[in-house]
This record gives C-alpha cells, sequence and structure tokens, in this order.
C-alpha cells in the first residue's frame, strides 16, 4: 500500500523521463508565470498539450497545481505516445526491462556498446514489437544516441547516430514511478495536434510547444515526424489558436523568435497580431559549432 505522504513524494519526483531536444525546462517559470488565476479557480480545470514532446511543462504544472484532475495529451509521434502509455499502464516491466539493458550495456567495452545500439535502432525500425518493447527501445536510444535528439529520415526511420556515453543512466526508476503517479490523470491521445479541441470542455488551458520555424536553413535537426512542420503547418496552427480562443478557452504558445535573426521577418508577429506576444530569454545548447551556442530570444505568445 502507498500512503499519501509516499504519493506526494512521487508526484514532486515528476519530470521527463526522456531527453528531449527542444525541451522547455529553461522557460519553466517563465510559462507558469502564465497561467491564469481564473483557470486554476475555475471549476474542473483540464489542461490540453497538443504537442507533449518530453512533457516538461507537462509534470510541472500537474505537479504544482494539483487541483487539475483532468489532462489531455497529444504528440503525432507514435513511439513517444506508446511510450507515455507503458509509462502509464506498465512501469515496473518496464523498469525491469531497461534495469537488465543498463546491465549489459554497461558491461561493455566502447566498441561494443556502438554496435549494440546499432543493433537495437535496427531493431527499432524494422522488428516487430509490442508496446513494452517499443517503450524500452524508445528509452534506451533516447538515453544513448547523439544528444538525445529523436529524427528521422524520409521514411520514418530514426536515424540518429550512436552517442558515445560511457555510463548513461538507461533505467530511472524513480523518475518512471512519479511519472506513472502523475499521468493516471492524463488522457493520451496520438496524431494531428487539431483533434485535442474535442477533448476540452467548460475551463481549459492549452500549452502548444510545435516543432519551432528554423531560424536559418541550416538550423533545423532535420524531421522529427516524416510529415514535417513547415510554414503552412505553422499557418495552420495559428488558425486553430484562434479556434480555441473563439471556444472560450486559455491558450499559450512558444515558438522560436525569427525577428531575432532577422528584424525584417515579421511572421510571427504578422500570424499573431491578434494576441498577447512576449519575448523572453532562452539558450541555444544544440549546435555543432559551440560558437553558434548562447542565449537567444523565443516568444511566448498568448490570448491572455
Amino acid at each position: 500500500m502507498i500512503f499519501c505522504s509516499e504519493l506526494d513524494s512521487l508526484r514532486f519526483s515528476a519530470k521527463p523521463f526522456v531527453k528531449w531536444v527542444g525541451g522547455k525546462t529553461q522557460l519553466l517559470s517563465e510559462i507558469l508565470s502564465k497561467v491564469p488565476q481564473s483557470f486554476l479557480e475555475g471549476e474542473s480545470p483540464t489542461y490540453v498539450e497538443p504537442f507533449v514532446g518530453g512533457g516538461a511543462v507537462l509534470f510541472s504544472i500537474l505537479k504544482k497545481y494539483p487541483q487539475i484532475e483532468r489532462a489531455v495529451i497529444n504528440d503525432i509521434n507514435p513511439d513517444l505516445i506508446t511510450t507515455y502509455r507503458c509509462v502509464r499502464n506498465h512501469p515496473e516491466d518496464l523498469i525491469s526491462r531497461l534495469f537488465d539493458l543498463q546491465g549489459r550495456y554497461s558491461s561493455f567495452t566502447s566498441e561494443e556498446q556502438q554496435r549494440f545500439f546499432l543493433e537495437m535502432r535496427e531493431l527499432f525500425n524494422f522488428g516487430e514489437r509490442n508496446e513494452l518493447e517499443t517503450a524500452t527501445l524508445f528509452i534506451f536510444l533516447n538515453r544513448t544516441c547523439f544528444n538525445g535528439l529523436y529524427r528521422v529520415n524520409s521514411s520514418g526511420k530514426f536515424n540518429v547516430p550512436f552517442g558515445k556515453y560511457k555510463n548513461p543512466k538507461i533505467c530511472d526508476a524513480e523518475t518512471i514511478r512519479a511519472d506513472n503517479e502523475i499521468l493516471q490523470r492524463v488522457e493520451i491521445l496520438e496524431g494531428d495536434f487539431e483533434q485535442t479541441l474535442t477533448y476540452a470542455h467548460g475551463n481549459a488551458l492549452f500549452y502548444l510547444d510545435p516543432p519551432y520555424k528554423p531560424l536559418s536553413k541550416t538550423s533545423s535537426f532535420n524531421s522529427y515526424a516524416k510529415e514535417g512542420f513547415d510554414d503552412s503547418e505553422q499557418i495552420r496552427l495559428g488558425k486553430f489558436c484562434k479556434k480555441v480562443h473563439e471556444n472560450g478557452f486559455f491558450w499559450i504558445l512558444s515558438n522560436s523568435d525569427v525577428r531575432g535573426k532577422n528584424p525584417e521577418d515579421d511572421f510571427f508577429d504578422e500570424l499573431y497580431k491578434s494576441f498577447n506576444i512576449t519575448r523572453v530569454w532562452a539558450s541555444r545548447i544544440v549546435n555543432a559549432n559551440a560558437e553558434k551556442r548562447g542565449k537567444l530570444t523565443e516568444l511566448l505568445i498568448t490570448n491572455l
């Protein structure tokens, strides 16, 4: 039996169970400051995240505000969503599989680790796998690939290279158990972001963190999903945010600040001109060229 104090301890340990490029850990205080008090104090608040990714905002909001008894998350990445469902539904089986993999992996030489990584990547891309096998491979590859990237080719196959980490933490049992507790109040969807609107009722807050618009032709990580997310998708998302607003729901959206790179580029300022646009400082940490890492502005846009 788990007592209330133990549940509280678990809840406060919740955090992303995968490394995630573009994750919002560094912007959490800015995002949380935008959560409207009227949403929190209203009846039956529902939190909706159409692009859940690593879930940094999801876990932070549900930890901080236990009055949010219902949340809906969605992503177009089927393997990521399968992994969320496995963390929610089969945490101990997942922990057991990952613990076994970690023991095997740590006993290998660096050359053996690279061969094993490539074997697991091949199995992930071409093998038949159930929910537990998918989640195990997804987390293993995330912890052992280069920079925790998720990138696919035009056929939708994961193609991130080996990460060369000596002793990565493949099995984080405490985080999986904490996230399992949080996810008990979360409905998990897979597919296009627009479907989430039908799951929002009454008092709802959307947080939208789409694939960012690249600041240059060379700044993209290639594709997060084989479908891609180009300017036409950004425009479709802008129209979706207007629908959310017209339905009487709150929303917060983050994206790159293309005007920070090119003062003449008013793509987002024009797309969201009817709403509130704030520029916040963030760090660019993923770049092969160290000189191109550093501070830059990002956008937080709201209808609040």
